[in-house]
């Protein structure tokens, strides 16, 4: 058994997963008022930071009428979440309980509750997956979407680790982290089918189920492998190139770009066109590092037609090119994401490709890095 040619698998879980969390960050977007750095303020100018909706998965989604626990916040989201920021953010206050009559409670005692602002951002993000993902049964076809979460359903299934329903947020060299202590999957949960989780969370689950493989056998985080070194070469391209070769935020391209120079894999030089710019390039260490990035996809594409089944992930890759597309080819994924009239993406540069692995930072979980 062999993968296919084309895209990898985890490039176009990757790509379809980006897509339909821009689709739902540009509804928030629309729908909340908010405010932005550099792209000033949308509604009011009291409204919270915007943040994307992996926010609402690893955070938001808790923080119910009665506020939840620090220390139960992670064991409910199986993933860590920015707590400091979404406090910054508006989102959230965080405080001892008032109940509690203990003179200094640690603070895995104190409770979050939502702000007026938080509860609003709720309201908004709590039906969003559904309805965008009833927009791509309209775009796609509704047999088309059944048959992806037939197929994602059949490879999530048979893992036997709990993992998030969110790509967590990159951590120390931008690797995955699956739930602290590999937890194992309870008996009977969701075994009948796939109707509790949403596209996204099944997208997610999968993804992370394979980076975590990747990361395990590599030294490079999928997210830094998959985005920078795979379109770095030893003749060197212009760094303000990257974003648009990678889909990725030019903050990610920097955060990678560190991690890279620093093990020697790649370096930064001024353009040896002429230019101002600089152009970064492998090392021979770098191609090396390259080569053994296309190797190991390969292998655990492999081992995964083995573990789950030819059949099965022959099927999740019918389904996943069907929404990409062809290699070379403006992806129909782009469909949907046509920014909203003065949202903070109608004023930068659009992307013409999606991330090979989403890059969710600290910066608001943004599945591009921004």
């Amino acid at each position: 058994m062999h993968p296919p040619a084309g895209l990898p698998l985890p490039a176009m879980l990757s790509q379809v997963l980006v897509a339909f969390t821009i689709e739902c960050d540009n509804e928030f977007e629309r729908q909340m008022p908010h405010r932005t750095t550099a792209h000033g303020a949308a509604g009011q100018v009291s409204g919270p930071w915007l943040v994307s909706i992996v926010m609402w998965s690893n955070c938001m989604r808790f923080v119910g009428e009665e506020g939840v626990r620090i220390g139960e916040l992670e064991d409910l989201a199986f993933t860590k979440t920015n707590l400091n920021g979404m406090e910054r953010w508006g989102y959230i206050v965080v405080a001892p309980d008032p109940s509690d009559s203990r003179p200094r409670p640690p603070r895995r005692d104190w409770v979050i509750r939502a702000t007026p602002k938080g509860r609003k951002a709720r309201e908004v993000w709590g039906p969003l997956a559904g309805a965008i993902e009833d927009r791509w049964q309209a775009r796609f076809g509704k047999a088309e979407i059944g048959r992806l979460r037939e197929s994602l359903w059949e490879v999530i299934r048979q893992l036997d680790v709990e993992l998030p329903d969110c790509l967590p947020i990159l951590g120390y060299g931008l690797f995955s982290r699956g739930p602290d202590g590999a937890r194992r999957a309870p008996a009977g949960r969701e075994t009948s089918d796939d109707s509790g989780l949403s596209l996204p969370a099944l997208l997610s689950r999968a993804l992370l189920a394979f980076a975590i493989e990747f990361e395990c056998e590599s030294d490079w985080s999928l997210a830094i492998a998959a985005n920078v070194l795979r379109v770095l070469d030893e003749k060197g391209l212009r760094v303000r190139d990257l974003p648009l070769l990678s889909g990725v935020s030019k903050e990610a391209i920097a955060m990678a770009m560190g991690i890279l120079q620093k093990s020697r894999v790649a370096v930064v030089e001024p353009d040896p066109a002429g230019s101002r710019a600089k152009a970064a390039r492998l090392t021979p260490k770098g191609r090396e590092a390259q080569d053994a990035y296309r190797r190991r996809l390969g292998s655990i594409e492999e081992r995964w037609q083995a573990r789950f089944g030819n059949d099965t992930i022959r099927g999740l890759r019918e389904s996943l090119k069907r929404l990409v597309g062809e290699p070379g080819q403006m992806s129909p994924l782009f469909r949907g994401l046509e920014p909203c009239p003065g949202g903070w993406r109608a004023s930068v540069r659009k992307p013409a490709t999606l991330p090979h692995y989403p890059m969710v930072l600290h910066r608001g979980g943004f599945p591009d890095g921004s």
